[in-house]
């Protein structure tokens, strides 16, 4: 997979400037060695594509999937349990993205429509059972950091209150020491969601179960895809290990 084109951001001062890169720190890499993600960085999305029929293949596989289980017993979301036991959270408490979506999936046989976007991802996410974040490049300044938060970083919730991610909690920083993501994959923050002006975005899918490199390419796949049939879009992508942490914009 390619790297990453340079994408212009603008920082909350109002000044441009490039989204330079995004890593994962050096403690998360050897805490956690069997993570892998992928990472694009997506241009000329807009809020009114019509991805319907986009969506129905992937509730199919999901449907298939939880047809004889539950989400909690998939392989891929077994992983992320064990791994938020080993930050120290309840796993049951706290789920990651993927299960919550699976949950919601599993009781209502669909999820809700949120924006294009953000709505192929999520399919995808449970289609593999892997947590898929998608931010609004525009509202990242510098770069985005897989690391532990020392506490006194900012993050705002969907409904525009601010909080302190715990120390030692694993969030995504970036240059103006703002938490785009508390407790890993498991809540996202409202600084930079999708929204209807959103035109460019980057999504990270994450993964730590045995074949998470090979699932995670293929979930890759699929999203392009699917933006190459919605908006007739090729992404510039790439694929992270621990011997790969980082990726150059």
């Amino acid at each position: 997979m390619a790297l990453i084109r340079v994408a212009t951001a603008v920082r909350p001062d109002g000044e441009k400037g490039p989204v330079v890169y995004f890593q994962r720190a050096n403690a998360i890499r050897a805490d956690f060695p069997e993570l892998a993600a992928g990472v694009m960085l997506v241009e000329g999305v807009d809020s009114q594509a019509n991805v319907d029929s986009r969506l129905q293949p992937r509730y199919d596989t999901a449907r298939s999937r939880l047809e004889n289980t539950t989400e909690g017993a998939l392989p891929e979301i077994q992983a992320w349990r064990r791994a938020f036991s080993r930050m120290g959270l309840k796993p049951t408490q706290y789920r990651c993205a993927a299960e919550s979506l699976l949950r919601r999936f599993r009781r209502e046989d669909t999820l809700p429509r949120i924006h294009p976007l953000i709505d192929l991802c999520n399919a995808a996410s449970i289609a593999f059972a892997i947590p898929v974040a998608v931010f609004d490049v525009a509202e990242i300044a510098g770069f985005l950091e897989v690391r532990y938060a020392s506490g006194g970083e900012l993050y705002q919730t969907f409904s525009g209150e601010l909080e302190h991610p715990n120390a030692g909690e694993v969030i995504f920083a970036d240059g103006e020491n703002r938490a785009h993501a508390r407790r890993w994959t498991n809540r996202q923050s409202g600084y930079s969601a999708v929204k209807e002006s959103t035109t460019t975005a980057l999504i990270v899918a994450e993964a730590m179960h045995p074949n998470a490199r090979e699932d995670v390419e293929k979930l890759v796949e699929a999203v392009m895809q699917d933006l190459a049939a919605t908006w007739a879009l090729n992404p510039t992508t790439a694929l992270l290990s621990a011997m790969s942490p980082r990726v150059e914009f």
